[in-house]
């Protein structure tokens, strides 16, 4: 069985849908708190986002550093955007901020689908990453709507 056929380890999905309740957490928040709980939760969830963004860049340094090849180098220059963005995204004020890191996250799941697709990464983890990039983007937007 090659890479790009390889189970995903167990408890990989699980964890990874489980790191969608701070997401959910901080969109209930803005919609639900009003005053400085409110100001916080959405603070919170750009923070989360931004971590979580910066993640998915680590993740390809991990990869690549495992399976360095000549194209290397530009796809590492690539990993880094991520945690650029999302630093940027955190010295945004909250609105942008979940505007940036929705955009980002979505950018991302293109390269990773359209640019490298299985022949760097398997099936089953672009499939994992397609559901949660879209549950992401989704929350990130339910949250910039509940901003108003």
């Amino acid at each position: 069985m090659n890479d790009t056929e390889r189970p995903l380890a167990p408890g990989v999905s699980l964890l990874g849908y489980a790191g969608l309740l701070p997401f959910v957490a901080g969109v209930m928040g803005i919609a639900l708190l009003d005053g400085e709980s409110r100001q916080f939760a959405a603070r919170a969830l750009v923070a989360y986002g931004a971590v979580i963004l910066s993640f998915l860049g680590a993740v390809h340094w991990g990869l690549l550093l495992r399976a360095a090849g000549p194209s290397g180098h530009a796809q590492l220059s690539v990993a880094v955007l991520p945690s650029v963005a999302a630093w940027g995204a955190l010295l945004l004020p909250e609105r942008y901020g979940l505007a940036a890191l929705a955009v980002a996250f979505g950018l991302f799941w293109l390269y990773e689908h359209r640019v490298l697709g299985e022949r760097v990464l398997s099936a089953p983890y672009l499939r994992l990453r397609r559901s949660l990039s879209l549950a992401v983007c989704s929350l990130l937007a339910l949250g910039l709507i509940a901003l108003g």
